[in-house]
């Protein structure tokens, strides 16, 4: 989506009071990150509905932080249209944050064509439904930073750059932006003068770490379980693959400033952004691991080659600098911050404490960084 050019008056920061009361469908509510920002919406006050397959196995965040309380829970999937223009005419939603995919690389060369059917034509599901919804102000769409055509470059890619993908779960998350993009042209304002009034912005975040994550196949929970195992063993694949680590809080909160600013002042905002840590965060996997094992006290790292796995990029990352400057965002957590949380996190649920409290405690602490100009 094209680039404008030219800051934004005051944004940056979450606006008071804005989600209190608003309507919100949150889709992969159940996940990792959609249950943080679940769980952070309904702690501002908004009235959300998720819509998304049920939690895959136990534990899960969303259990922990006890959501099927505190918001309206549908489960489906996302490709089921009936069901899920269902739930969108019951919710009736002000803001829809589409979070809903499959999120991995090496479960994406098992099952390519879930993996294409679940991130690429979702979003056209999702699009075409909200498109017959009236009401609708703003959607948020997120990617992700493997949607560009990664050649190994050491500079950061920018939002103009070639969309591509190696891996079927890359190029799904390059063509779902071209599928973002194309129905937004097609069917809604300002680029179809009598299309729908929702704005779109499409999001593509770098690796996200933090508690309450158990997925197979990702860096932090293998981590998590081989520190905390009864062996105590961390083996890493890929130990000099370099991304761009940020807390979840991180993009979830320029989720929210961007939705909050589609509904209000969307010229210059309905377009794609990339969202990431500062130059200097990205890290080598090895560095990730150690740190994590010395924040957890537990656990020694191990390098197990796998001459014949699938392809995986060894480097990425992102530039983040029309965030910074168009739309006043700014990363509040350094890498070293990022560790400490997702630590005391997990190890917070091994003694068996008040996981939802904990959560909780970490949303509140972020969301007032929002207002500073660094976390703690």
């Amino acid at each position: 989506m094209g680039q404008r050019q030219g800051a934004l008056e005051g944004v940056g920061v979450m606006v008071p009071g804005f989600w209190r009361g608003r309507r919100v469908l949150v889709t992969g509510h159940t996940g990792f990150k959609g249950a943080w920002l679940a769980a952070w919406l309904a702690r501002m006050g908004a009235e959300v509905t998720g819509y998304a397959h049920a939690p895959a196995g136990e534990p899960n965040l969303f259990a922990l932080c006890r959501l099927e309380t505190r918001i309206r829970s549908v489960i489906g999937d996302i490709n089921d249209r009936p069901r899920l223009a269902q739930a969108m005419a019951d919710a009736r939603p002000d803001i829809v944050l589409h979070l809903a995919a499959q999120s991995l690389v090496r479960p994406s060369y098992e099952d390519p064509i879930g993996t294409f059917a679940t991130n690429v034509t979702g979003v056209v599901t999702l699009l075409d439904v909200v498109r017959r919804t009236p009401g609708i102000a703003s959607v948020v769409v997120v990617t992700s930073d493997k949607c560009y055509d990664n050649r190994e470059w050491v500079w950061g890619y920018r939002e103009a750059d070639r969309l591509g993908g190696r891996d079927p779960y890359s190029a799904s998350k390059g063509c779902a932006e071209i599928a973002a993009q194309s129905m937004q042209r097609s069917f809604f304002k300002p680029f179809t003068p009598q299309g729908h009034s929702a704005r779109i912005a499409t999001v593509r975040a770098g690796n996200v770490i933090g508690g309450g994550d158990w997925s197979a196949d990702r860096l932090v929970p293998d981590i998590v379980r081989g520190c905390l195992g009864p062996e105590g063993v961390v083996r890493l694949r890929n130990p000099q693959s370099v991304r761009p680590w940020q807390h979840v809080l991180e993009p979830l909160g320029a989720y929210l400033i961007l939705a909050e600013r589609l509904a209000t002042a969307p010229d210059g905002v309905d377009e794609a952004w990339n969202i990431g840590p500062d130059p200097g965060d990205d890290r080598p996997v090895r560095e990730v691991a150690q740190a994590m094992a010395q924040a957890l006290g537990a656990g020694r790292i191990d390098i197990e080659t796998q001459p014949h796995a699938p392809h995986e990029a060894r480097l990425l990352r992102l530039d983040c600098a029309k965030a910074k400057s168009q739309l006043g965002w700014h990363p509040r957590l350094r890498f070293a911050d990022a560790i400490r949380l997702t630590a005391d996190w997990y190890a917070a649920w091994h003694r068996g404490a008040d996981m939802e409290a904990m959560t909780h405690a970490q949303i509140d602490a972020y969301a007032a960084a929002l207002e500073a100009p660094a976390f703690g």
